[in-house]
């Protein structure tokens, strides 16, 4: 299978801008840099731009209805689900951490679930970034929605980088060698 659509999820708004939630956004971002021009797609339904063969998008849905965008761009595009990589925020996950799976449920991450519902496949590859720990006493949604600390941005910036590289890695050699790159030694 080719890689040939990155989206990274997060909500649109100001309000949202460099949270938690957000990071499969900044992923994307990284990824296309600044020489390309995001494009609108459909109304406003989402952000799209081309980085070389790939496609990166950015779903301007809100996260629990990100599968309407991401069906409808792959279905213009013809792009199936084991041609995409889905980039989200994972709480379980530590700050910074990636984990790459070719499948498998959504893990209550709510973006993931409607593109899930949306292809009627959990085929879908992803790449989880770690925004954990959650603090034990903090509420999951407000936790999601917090800014990163001065401290946490730098190991966040690190972290994305090595997410471009991952998905980069993909692009050139395959799903599986991305996952043996980049995912944690257990």
């Amino acid at each position: 299978m080719a890689l040939r659509l990155v989206v990274g999820l997060g909500n649109p708004g100001e309000r949202y801008e460099r949270t938690r939630h957000n990071v499969g956004f900044a992923v994307a971002d990284r990824l296309v840099g600044d020489s390309a021009q995001w494009k609108r797609f459909e109304t406003d339904l989402g952000l799209w731009a081309k980085v070389g063969a790939l496609y990166a998008a950015k779903p301007m849905t809100y996260m629990n209805e990100s599968g309407s965008f991401v069906q409808q761009f792959a279905a213009f595009y013809k792009i199936t689900p084991d041609e995409m990589l889905v980039c989200y925020d994972d709480i379980a996950l530590p700050l910074g951490r990636l984990r790459i799976r070719p499948n498998g449920s959504s893990g209550g991450q709510k973006g993931m679930d409607s593109i899930i519902n949306r292809l009627g496949t959990q085929n879908v590859p992803r790449l989880r970034l770690g925004i954990g720990p959650q603090p034990e006493f903090m509420d999951s949604a407000a936790f999601v929605l917090q800014r990163f600390s001065a401290l946490e941005g730098q190991a966040l910036a690190q972290a994305l980088e090595r997410a471009v590289e991952a998905i980069k890695t993909f692009e050139t050699s395959g799903l599986e060698a991305s996952m043996n790159r980049y995912n944690p030694k257990i």
